[in-house]
């Protein structure tokens, strides 16, 4: 394995992060679900830099969560809000899961999708701003946590059909051994979490994960590359608000 182009193929596809481009074989992209978790690391550092500088310049706390807010988006390119969109795109459409795929391939956003991402960007906001107590550590853990277990589906559900990129992966990579690192990462960011009080974000995120099972083979027959992006974005977004309103809840015992 090519470590370093591992690592370049993932950035390439997952951020909006300048890298050099080398041509996509099935050796560089066998591992490549094993480096998605350092584009996570990448975003957590940037924004743990972020409300670090914040605190030291005294910036109010509604800069710091707009900050917060878009740095992620800047730094993947969105690549995972689109699959965010398409996916609510498809779930408010009620039809079959044929149906439900057509839509996720449909390039233009629908009026589900705009009233989601709008909502998504108020609460994303409105948690960063929010938290009372904030703990680098935890946030890095959080940002890797999401692409960790997003990696891991791909190996363990079921995939639909017409999955494209994530099909890709899935068949790429080496089932096992990549699956067997991805569980030992999830154990890892679990006890960095646990470590740093941050111990919510855990069932929280597991909730999450099951529910993306759920959806996935229930209504989609089996996990995409969209649905992944709408699962990332999920777990983000929820563990967050979780790690927000238990903070809260502190303060107040």
């Amino acid at each position: 394995m090519n470590v370093f182009q591992t690592v370049l193929v993932a950035f390439s596809i997952f951020s909006a992060i300048p890298v050099p481009q080398i041509r996509w074989t099935k050796g560089n992209m066998r591992y490549v679900l094993l480096a998605f978790p350092l584009v996570g690391a990448v975003v957590g550092g940037v924004c743990w830099v972020w409300a670090l500088l914040c605190g030291a310049w005294s910036f109010p706390a509604v800069l710091r969560g707009a900050g917060l807010c878009l740095l992620p988006v800047l730094l993947t390119g969105g690549i995972h809000l689109d699959g965010y969109a398409d996916t609510c795109d498809a779930l408010a459409s009620n039809g079959r899961p044929a149906q439900k795929r057509q839509i996720l391939h449909d390039v233009h956003l629908g009026a589900f999708a705009g009233i989601r991402l709008c909502a998504y960007f108020i609460a994303s906001f409105a948690f960063w701003a929010a938290l009372p107590r904030y703990r680098g550590l935890a946030i890095l853990c959080i940002f890797c946590l999401s692409r960790t277990l997003s990696g891991l589906a791909l190996t363990v559900f079921p995939l639909a059909e017409g999955s494209g990129l994530a099909r890709s992966f899935a068949e790429a990579a080496d089932g096992g051994l990549v699956r067997n690192v991805l569980i030992g990462y999830t154990v890892v960011l679990c006890a960095g979490l646990i470590l740093t009080g941050a111990w919510i974000t855990i069932p929280t995120a597991a909730i999450v994960f099951f529910w993306y099972r759920r959806t996935a083979a229930w209504e989609f027959g089996g996990v995409s590359g969209d649905l992944a992006g709408w699962f990332l974005q999920k777990a983000e977004l929820w563990m967050l608000g979780a790690l927000c309103l238990w903070q809260c809840v502190e303060a107040v015992i």
